[in-house]
């Protein structure tokens, strides 16, 4: 698999150190163009069909694209590291920034889709990067470890979506249509996350993990991809995570994407649904370190419980508040934001803390995949409720996932610690 040597554990700490900013430097930078570039897909889709549900196809397609490579990213990682993996995801993702570019000023309905499934690998590639700051990780530390690479793109997040008027008049210099300026921003950032992990993601953590682990057992591991997954059947606390991490998107995604709908609906300005949306926005990342710090505390188990009910309680004070009510809209989507984070980091450390060191990459992979196919369902789900229903039916419809999250973490094999656990 590699020549790299192991290290002791001084070495190792300072190696993980590097590893966690190298990894914020580049969630930051792909963040900038996720965050600004994403929406502005639909943007595109929409002037060239005349049509909202063109533009909402275009966000299921970079939906679909990060769904599709999560899977094979674990494989590249599993076998090269996860260097090569990331750097191949974030790589992929300026490709597709260049097609979405291309299919603006050729306005090619179908090219923008093609481009916005491409551009999607990069938010895969954003999504493992989460784990893969708990590879030399310390179990006691884990969770924080995770969670500052979240917390990074809390920056990218926030920068991403007001550099959109920079970005415009930078490509309408160039001749191209201002749409196409974000993706022209995000192919640069999206570069220079590229580059930034593949000349200073060295060692490669997983790598290294795996080379330490040899030289203690004398065992060479050489997982399999179709092995890992096999490995979370009977383990049902890395269920569990899955589970969690899946939920939490989902209920995230189908409150979320509808708010502005709903506050649309009775002519509230931009500038107030811009600020509801940040707030969800900080509630997500903000206090991420806080969360991370939480669950190497008091446990992974107990923070998904108040995650649980962080959720809950959102999709209660948002459901119950009029379009127009900015203030109790932007506490619900703050406390939305909140329980994402919560499910999110205790479920990813869950699920990382649950399967074999060598099986991790498959699995995080797996969750990943659900993840995003749940976000995706939820999207699709949310659109229909609403037309079909109401606001407050769309958040009373969210609570029956999050309920049945809190009858399986009551089950008692979830709540038993595994034995068979590897650090």
């Amino acid at each position: 698999m590699s020549g790299q040597l192991a290290l002791s554990g001084a070495e190792v700490a300072l190696v993980q150190r590097k590893t966690i900013w190298v990894l914020s430097t580049a969630q930051v930078l792909s963040g900038i163009a996720i965050a600004g570039a994403v929406p502005v897909g639909a943007l595109i889709a929409g002037s060239i069909a005349d049509s909202e549900a063109a533009a909402g196809l275009a966000q299921t397609c970079t939906i679909i694209g990060s769904a599709l490579i999560a899977l094979p990213l674990a494989r590249i990682a599993l076998s090269r590291g996860r260097r090569v993996a990331l750097t191949t995801g974030f790589g992929i993702g300026v490709l597709g920034a260049v097609i979405i570019i291309f299919a603006a000023v050729l306005r090619n309905l179908a090219l923008v889709y093609v481009g916005c499934v491409v551009f999607g690998v990069a938010s895969a590639a954003g999504y493992q990067a989460r784990y893969t700051a708990t590879d030399l990780a310390p179990e006691s530390h884990r969770a924080r470890a995770l969670s500052w690479v979240v917390w990074a793109g809390t920056i990218g997040a926030v920068l991403g979506p007001n550099l959109l008027n920079f970005s415009g008049s930078i490509g309408m210099s160039l001749g191209l249509p201002q749409l196409a300026g974000p993706y022209l921003l995000g192919a640069i950032t999206l570069l220079a996350a590229t580059v930034t992990l593949f000349l200073f993601l060295r060692p490669d953590p997983y790598l290294l993990a795996t080379a330490n682990r040899a030289a203690a057992t004398g065992v060479f591991e050489r997982p399999k991809l179709r092995d890992a997954l096999g490995h979370v059947r009977g383990r049902p606390r890395a269920i569990l995570g899955i589970t969690t991490v899946a939920i939490g998107h989902v209920v995230m995604v189908m409150v979320m994407v509808m708010t502005p709908i709903h506050m649309a609906h009775v002519d509230v300005s931009l500038q107030l649904i811009g600020f509801v949306i940040s707030v969800h926005v900080a509630g997500m990342y903000a206090f991420s370190p806080i969360v991370g710090w939480g669950v190497d505390r008091i446990g992974r188990i107990p923070v998904i419980v108040i995650g649980i009910g962080i959720l809950a309680a959102a999709c209660i004070i948002a459901g119950l508040a009029p379009g127009d009510d900015t203030r109790q809209l932007g506490v619900g989507l703050f406390l939305l934001g909140l329980g994402w984070s919560c499910t999110l980091i205790a479920g990813s450390t869950l699920l990382t803390d649950e399967v074999t060191a060598a099986d991790r990459p498959a699995v995080q992979g797996l969750s990943d995949l659900i993840m995003n196919v749940a976000g995706g369902i939820g999207g699709v789900s949310a659109g229909l409720i609403l037309l079909f229903a109401s606001y407050a039916a769309l958040c009373g419809a969210s609570l029956v996932p999050i309920i049945g999250l809190g009858i399986v973490v009551a089950l008692p094999a979830c709540r038993r610690h595994s034995n068979t656990r590897s650090i």
